[in-house]
């Protein structure tokens, strides 16, 4: 068996102090594990699990504004990413289902970029662009919701 990992390993060889913290944790050692950055992995995994959905929001809703406002570029592309960004929006909500309560809010901090980036992306005017997402978090999801 191998030793304990000490927390200068965390800053060396990260996989050697996540392999040595586990034995630890398996074993029993509570006392010998690296507490406070396990504490500071453990946050940084939730904030990687919203940051994720949160950027598949952002593609989604993007998408599902040009699909709507050029209906003449529609193509199997953008169905392609929009398939895509609700199928890792649903498995990552499936694994975190606590997410689910903040979807108003992600999308609300991802929307006026996402409009920028929707006019960037068009050509059109920001003002062709809602202010506030036109589409309800049941539209998002919904796998048969498709903008007209």
């Amino acid at each position: 068996m191998r030793p304990a990992a000490p927390p200068a390993e965390y800053e060396q060889d990260l996989y050697a102090w996540l392999t040595g913290n586990a034995q630890l944790l398996r074993q029993g050692r509570l006392s010998e594990i690296d507490v406070e950055h396990i504490a500071e992995e453990l946050e940084d995994m939730g904030k990687s699990e919203r940051r994720a959905i949160e950027s598949y929001l952002g593609v989604l809703i993007l998408h599902l504004l040009k699909w709507h406002y050029q209906p003449s570029l529609r193509g199997p592309r953008w169905q392609q990413s929009i398939d895509n960004a609700r199928d890792e929006i649903d498995r990552r909500l499936q694994d975190s289902p606590s997410l689910r309560p903040r979807l108003s809010e992600l999308i609300a901090a991802r929307y006026g970029n996402v409009r920028k980036n929707a006019m960037r992306e068009t050509g059109l005017p920001l003002q062709t662009f809602p202010e506030t997402c036109p589409f309800s978090i049941a539209q998002l999801l919904d796998e048969e919701f498709w903008p007209q």
